[in-house]
This record gives C-alpha cells, structure tokens and sequence, in this order.
C-alpha cells in the first residue's frame, strides 16, 4: 500500500514528529499531577484539564486512547508477532496466542515498575539485533540501494513511475500509508508517549521533551531508513520472489538474504519490539481508564488487555490496521488542540531552559558555560 514512496513520507513524518513529541512531552510535565503513592501521574487529558481548562476534552482523549490502545498498541503488535512465528517456525497463529496472551497478563499484573524492567532489557536487543540485521542485507544488496533510494524519492511524488515490480499507488494513497505508518511508529501527534514521559523523575519539562523527540528519530529516521532500504531493495533485486508477501512476511522474506539466521534475527527482533509495544501501551490505555472512573478500571482493564492479545493474533490483517488507523485519528484530535492552545506555554518553557541560567538545573547556557572552559583547555 503506497508503494515505495510511503517511504519518504515516513521519513518526513519523523521529522516533524520530533517537533511534535518535544511539545507533547513538554506539556505532560508542566500539568501532572501526583498520585496517592507518590508517583507522577499525567498526559494530554491533564493538560487540556489543568492547562486550558477545558475537562471535557480531557474526558474525550482518554476516551478515544482508551479505545485507540487495543488496535495501534495491542491487535497490530500481537498479529504482526503470530504472523512472523508462522512465517518462520510454521507455528499456528492460535498457539502463538495462547503463550503471548498467558506471558503479557503475568507482566502487567505486576504494574508499570514491572513493565519498565522488562522493556528496558528487551529493547536495547531487540534495536542492536534488527540495525546490524538491516545492515548487513543492505551490504548484500549493495548494486541496489541507489535504485532502491530513486525508487523511494520518485514514489514519493509520481507512484506509477516507481516501477521495479512495485504495486501501482496514487499519490493520495502513498502520502496517506507512509504518515499513518510514520505516526504508527513513533506516535508523535497522538499523545500516548507523554503519559509516560509525566512519570520521568524530572523538574524540567524541556529536559524531558528533549529525551522524548530524539526517540523519533532513532524511531522513524534510523530504523525505518534502513527498513525501507532493505525492503525496497530486496523487491528490485527479487521482484518474484516477494511477490504477495505483505506486512512481517514481506520483511522475512528481505531478511532471507542473511543464510540460516536472517529469519530467525529478524523473529526475535520483531517479537521483543512488539511486545515491549503490548506492554508500553498496556499503560496508555490503564491511565486513560483510570482518569474516567478511577483505579477500579486497573485489574478489569489488564483481563481485557490480555484476552485482546490472543484476538489480535488470529483477526484479519487488514482488518486490524483499518481499525487503528481510525482510532489514531480520533485520538489525535484532542492531542493536538492541547498542542495548539498551549503553544505559549511550550515556548516559555524552552526559553526557560536555554537562556534563564538561574533557572533550576541552570539552564542549557549556564550548561554550556560550565564546560567550555574545560574543552577550551
């Protein structure tokens, strides 16, 4: 869908993307608030609350999050996952339900502290594996990554041109697959990453925003640069071979190009991104809850979470993304009013942060005060 244009505008979504996180990050911070056990607690439902004043629209993002959560963070992960187990060791989609679905409800039972621990082994893994994998097949595929990039570019702006055994696009149709899928990897506009970037251990909202918007990039402008180089590339240089493959079959087949291991590197990869995905967005979706009828919401909402799991691994693929895409839709509405009305706010902030030495943690020019004696010397 979108032909290998959808590429290029995945690349520009990352780019204002991190523009976007850097605000939304900025905001959770300003207006959270503290929870009875101490914790942080926040996201764009408090800051259109405790920043415009506006509690209903609070009340309708963490209604369309709590929805949106179980296609972009649940459905979509978990078949992606039974889809790449078929493909690779021939297991049944409803067997990889079954253990994804009874290992997901024993980790978030243990609550967001169990969640971080898990996701902070399993991602550093999971993005080292699947970089050195992209790199190695582009290294393969060498004689055709400049096709693959004038593939990329030329799609981008005339679909039908791209040729190279490509499915036909229309412009509309590349622009509108390559920003949800850009908006699928890094979420930015959405305003679920800020609810845990309210949880940082931070006094500063820019700091924090700064950490947010350089997970974009690694996101949209690393990761999906080398993957739409190794899938394009792969179609050029094996037209009928990927022919029919579609979403994680479509880059197994790419990561055949590594003898023995490339399917195997690329399984493992895809399976601890995806679930640290399930994970992450379990806690999206709790918080929404909890902000509309309260902590009663946290156990039936991870019963749910969790049968939702085995659901996703055997629905339609098609399916699944038509329905995440119109609750990504809905989500971002609201997201994104908070971002425009507090657009002063988000401006302050920064500027308190770059110039305003006497600010707390100094400010990034007493920063660069600090340290240039030492580089000068």
């Amino acid at each position: 869908i979108g032909g290998p244009g959808a590429v290029f505008w995945m690349w520009f979504t990352g780019l204002l993307g991190m523009a976007t996180k850097f605000g939304e990050a900025t905001l959770a911070v300003k207006y959270r608030v503290k929870a009875a056990d101490g914790s942080f607690i926040g996201g764009p439902m408090y800051a259109l609350e405790r920043g415009l004043g506006h509690k209903w629209l609070g009340v309708l993002f963490a209604i369309f999050t709590g929805i949106a959560c179980f296609g972009i963070g649940n459905m979509t992960q978990a078949n992606s996952i039974a889809e790449s187990m078929n493909g690779t060791f021939g297991i049944p989609k409803i067997a990889t339900g079954i253990v994804l679905m009874v290992i997901t409800g024993l980790v978030i039972l243990g609550g967001v502290k169990s969640i971080s621990k898990v996701c902070e082994k399993l991602i550093p893994i999971m993005a080292g594996l699947y970089i050195v994998g992209c790199i190695v097949i582009c290294i393969v595929n060498g004689a055709h990554i400049p096709a693959a990039f004038a593939a990329i570019v030329q799609g981008a702006f005339n679909p039908a041109a791209a040729g190279g055994g490509f499915v036909g696009a229309t412009v509309v149709a590349c622009i509108r697959a390559g920003v949800s899928r850009g908006l699928f990897t890094n979420e930015s506009g959405l305003g679920s990453a800020p609810i845990v970037d309210a949880c940082a251990a931070t006094r500063n909202p820019s700091r924090q925003a700064l950490i947010s918007m350089s997970g974009v990039f690694w996101d949209t402008i690393v990761v999906c640069l080398l993957t739409g180089l190794v899938l394009v590339s792969s179609i050029i240089k094996d037209p009928v071979g990927m022919e029919g493959l579609v979403g994680a079959q479509m880059t197994a087949g790419a990561f055949n190009a590594i003898p023995v291991i490339g399917p195997a590197v690329l399984t493992f990869g895809l399976l601890t991104f995806a679930w640290s995905t399930i994970l992450g967005w379990s806690y999206y979706g709790e918080r929404c809850w909890v902000y509309l009828v309260g902590v009663k919401s946290i156990m039936p909402f991870r019963v749910v979470w969790t049968f939702v799991v085995l659901v996703g691994c055997v629905a339609a693929l098609d399916v699944v993304w038509n329905i995440a895409d119109v609750l990504n839709a809905c989500m971002a509405f609201p997201n994104c009013v908070a971002l425009i009305g507090l657009s002063g706010v988000i401006a302050s902030e920064t500027k308190k942060y770059v110039w305003d030495k006497n600010a707390e943690n100094g400010g990034l020019m007493k920063w660069m005060d600090d340290v240039a004696p030492q580089i000068d010397k």
